[in-house]
């Protein structure tokens, strides 16, 4: 349908913070998504449909053009590359920060550092604007555990309240980037349907201003 939209949302934290902000605009899922085993969800808007899939996979399915717009963690696009995509409104959800990290008190390695994260791209990318040659160990969770086991002598990760790091005996050193959830929009189906896609973009866009005013 050419006035259809199909939204990418990613499951977890994110979904819970994002589904009031889409409620605002009329936009409800049908079922309840947080029991049912579906991946899609029609809605309470005719010819709109949630996709809930994995963060990672958002920016994909938008750049591909399977979805028209989507909602990802700034640090899950950073880590994409964006290609293809625009990212017209930052909806002010999910904030943490991605840093490195190393255990208290750590002395230089002495060598040359390693460092582990599944933000292989970003770590790539950071160190290089340091001037600093990395090994790069890509790990996909567990993250304080390399340090502890002589793995990585720095990780690159996402930090909330620094309590699983404090845990874990490392503490944060240098951030990366602030993080937050943004929507994103499909450079063709912005093109193709502006007409339905801008005014879900303002609508949103009050929504997230009515929170942060409270």
């Amino acid at each position: 349908m050419p006035n259809s939209l199909t939204i990418a949302l990613s499951k977890g934290r994110i979904l819970k913070e994002t589904l009031p902000l889409f409620a605002s605009a009329g936009i409800e899922p049908l079922e309840d998504v947080y029991t049912s085993r579906k991946l899609v969800f029609e809605t309470t808007q005719p010819g709109v449909r949630f996709l809930v899939i994995r963060a990672t996979d958002v920016p994909t399915y938008v750049s591909y053009g399977a979805a028209d717009m989507g909602v990802a963690g700034k640090d899950v696009l950073l880590e994409h590359g964006g290609g293809g995509l625009y990212e017209p409104l930052d909806l002010q959800i999910s904030k943490c920060r991605l840093m490195t990290c190393a255990p208290v008190g750590a002395a230089p390695a002495g060598r040359r550092l390693r460092v582990a994260s599944k933000f292989v791209n970003i770590t790539k990318a950071y160190f290089a604007e340091q001037g600093q040659q990395v090994d790069i160990i890509k790990l996909y969770g567990a993250m304080e555990l390399a340090p502890i086991l002589g793995l990585a002598d720095q990780i690159v990760d996402i930090v909330d309240t620094g309590n699983t790091l404090r845990a874990n005996g490392l503490e944060p050193l240098a951030e990366i980037a602030t993080i937050s959830s943004r929507l994103v929009v499909g450079q063709a189906s912005m093109k193709l349907k502006h007409g339905r896609i801008g005014p879900l973009i303002e609508q949103l866009s009050a929504a997230v201003n009515a929170i942060q005013g409270r």
